[in-house]
C-alpha cells in the first residue's frame, strides 16, 4: 500500500482547509473506533480532494517526508527513492496531510508529536545490480551483511561483545532464571539455535516458542524471566501480540529485529538491530544468518560474564569474526549446487536431517525448499527418522544431511547408512577435507571447518542456494512465492 501527496501551499485557502480537515478527521476517527482487527490505511474522499489521511493498527505505516512531498507506505523500501526521512506511527494513530503540511493525532483526537527519523539504507541497496533476483542478491550479500552486523560489536582487543541497544539490561540478562524466545517461521529456527547457545554458553534455561501459540495459551512468566522476540520485519502480528502478552505479565521483553522503527522495536523494552540492510525477497536469507550472529554474540557475552573463561570467549569471538570469509568460500560453489538441484528437482518429496546445532538448520532448509520451489519437504532431527519417517523413504528420494564434524558425527553417519540402505539419495553438507563421507554421499557440498555452535551460519548457506536453484529451474518467482507475504501482519 502506498499513497502520494504533493503539498501546494496557499494562505487564502487556510481556514477552509482547516474546516475540511476537521470534518474529514472526525469522520475517519469515528469510523476507526468501530473497526476490529488490523489495518494500515491511506484514505481519500472525493468531498475533500486536497486531504490524505493515514491510519494504522497492527499493520505497518510510515510517512516519507520529502521536499513539498509526502508519501504514505507500509515499508521504507517504497519511499527511499524519494526521501531518506520518515515518521513511524504507533497503533491507533492517524496522520492528516494537506497543502499546509501534516499533523498527527490518535483516533480519540489527542494530538501526538512524532520524531522525524533518518532511513538507514540507501536506494542502491534495494537495486538488483548484477543480480537477476533479490533472493540470490541477498544470499550473496551475507558476508558483507554479517560483517556489518558484527562491526563495532566485536571487541577483539578486550575479547568482549558490545551490544549498545541492551547495555542497560545486561545485568538483568545475566541474572535471568529463564529465557523465552518467541518467533515465527525462519526466525523461529534462529530461536532454536539461540536456545542451544544460551543453555550451552550462559547456562540459562531457555525455550523457543512459536509466537502464534504463545499468544493464545497461559504461559508461565516468573520473576527474572526474559522474553526475546525475533522478527526480520518487526511487524509480524503474532510475534507482536506475544510481546504485548509478555509485557502484561511482567517479563523483561527484548527485540531482535532488522527494521528500525518497526512495531516490535517500539513495543519492546530494548533490543538489538540486525543492521543487514533491506531484505526484499520473501524468503529470508541474510536476516536469518544475522539473527544467528546476534544470538551468538549475546550468548557469548552472557557466558563470558557468568560461565565460560576469558580464553574460551576469546577463541569463540575470533572464530565468529572469521565467519563472513568462510561464507564467501561456500558461495563459490553456487554452480555446483545448481547441478545438484537440477539432478533432483523432479522429486516431489525431500527429507532434511541434522543433529545438535544443525537440527534447526535442517528445519530451515526444508522450509526454504517448500516456500519457493513448492516441493514438499520435511525437516527432522536425524535420530527421529527411525521413529516413523523412515517409512517414507523410497528409491532415489533426496535426503539432505547436514553432517559436519562434531560430537555427533558418528551418529549421523549411521543415519546416512540407514537411508542409503533403503534406496534414498544422499545429499550431504559436510566439512571440508572429510574423506569418509565421500563414500556414502551421492552429492557432496562442503563448508569450512568451524566450532559446532557456529556451524549453522555456514551450513544454512548451501541449503539456501539449493532451494533457490531448485525454484528457478522449476520456473517459479523466487522473490514473490505464491500465497506468501514478506511481513505477516495478519493472523
Amino acid at each position: 500500500m502506498i499513497g502520494y501527496f504533493y503539498a501546494k501551499g496557499g494562505e487564502a485557502e487556510g481556514k477552509q482547509q482547516a474546516d475540511s480537515q476537521n470534518k474529514f478527521e472526525w469522520a475517519v476517527q469515528r469510523a476507526l473506533r468501530e473497526l476490529h482487527g488490523t489495518f494500515g490505511l491511506a484514505i481519500l474522499c472525493s468531498d475533500f480532494p486536497d486531504i490524505l489521511i493515514g491510519a494504522k493498527k497492527g499493520s505497518p505505516l510510515i510517512l516519507g517526508v520529502g521536499d513539498n512531498e509526502y508519501i504514505l507506505a507500509s515499508d521504507v523500501a517504497a519511499i527511499v527513492g524519494h526521501t531518506t526521512r520518515a515518521i513511524y506511527f504507533a497503533d491507533n494513530e492517524i496522520v492528516t496531510i494537506g497543502p499546509e503540511g501534516f499533523h498527527t493525532k490518535t483516533i480519540d483526537n489527542v494530538t501526538v508529536t512524532k520524531d522525524l527519523e533518518q532511513i538507514e539504507f540507501s536506494l542502491d541497496q534495494i537495486e538488483l545490480g548484477d543480480f537477476q533476483r533479490y533472493m540470490l542478491k541477498e544470499i550473496f550479500e551475507q558476508p558483507r551483511a554479517l560483517s556489518t552486523c558484527m562491526g563495532g560489536r566485536i571487541d577483539r582487543t578486550n575479547n568482549r561483545i558490545r551490544l549498545g541497544g541492551i547495555t542497560s539490561y545486561l545485568r538483568e540478562l545475566t541474572r535471568a532464571k529463564r529465557i523465552i524466545l518467541t518467533a515465527c517461521g525462519t526466525a523461529f529456527h534462529a530461536g532454536l539455535v539461540g536456545e542451544f547457545l544460551f543453555e550451552q554458553l550462559a547456562r540459562i534455561p531457555t525455550e523457543t516458542e512459536y509466537a502464534s501459540e504463545f499468544r493464545y495459551r497461559n504461559p508461565i512468566i516468573e520473576d527474572r524471566t526474559v522474553v526475546m522476540s525475533i522478527s526480520q520485519s518487526g511487524e509480524t502480528a503474532d510475534t507482536l501480540a506475544a510481546v504485548e502478552q509478555a509485557k502484561e505479565r511482567g517479563a523483561t521483553v527484548l527485540g531482535i529485529v532488522n527494521v528500525v522503527g518497526s512495531s516490535i522495536a517500539r513495543a519492546t523494552d530494548a533490543g538489538i538491530y540486525l543492521h543487514v540492510g533491506p531484505e526484499i525477497g520473501v524468503a529470508s536469507t541474510k536476516a536469518f544468518t544475522a539473527q544467528l550472529a546476534v544470538l551468538t554474540m549475546l550468548a557469548t557475552e552472557l557466558g563470558r560474564r557468568k560461565h565460560i573463561s576469558s580464553d574460551q570467549a576469546a577463541r569463540l569471538i575470533g572464530e565468529l569474526s572469521r565467519i563472513p570469509n568462510k561464507i564467501s568460500r561456500i558461495l563459490e560453489q553456487s554452480d555446483h549446487i545448481k547441478d545438484i538441484a537440477s539432478a533432483n528437482i523432479d522429486k516431489n518429496n525431500w527429507l532434511f536431517l541434522g543433529r545438535g546445532f544443525n537440527y534447526p538448520v535442517a528445519l530451515e532448509g526444508a522450509l526454504k525448499l517448500k516456500e519457493i520451489s513448492y516441493i514438499h519437504a520435511e525437516g527432522l532431527p536425524a535420530a527421529e527418522m527411525k521413529h516413523g519417517p523412515i517409512a517414507l523413504i523410497v528409491d532415489d528420494m533426496p535426503a539432505v544431511f547436514v553432517a559436519t564434524t562434531g560430537p555427533q558425527y558418528d551418529k549421523i553417519m549411521g543415519n546416512i547408512a540407514e537411508v542409503k540402505a533403503r534406496g534414498g539419495k544422499i545429499i550431504a553438507v559436510a566439512t571440508e577435507g572429510d574423506e569418509t563421507i565421500k563414500q556414502h554421499a551421492d552429492h557432496l557440498i562442503t563448508v569450512p571447518d568451524a566450532p559446532e555452535l557456529l556451524q549453522p551460519m555456514l551450513t544454512v548457506v548451501p541449503l539456501q542456494l539449493l532451494a533457490y536453484h531448485a525454484a528457478v529451474l522449476r520456473g517459479h518467482d523466487v522473490d514473490k512465492p505464491r500465497n506468501l507475504a514478506k511481513s505477516v501482519t495478519v493472523e
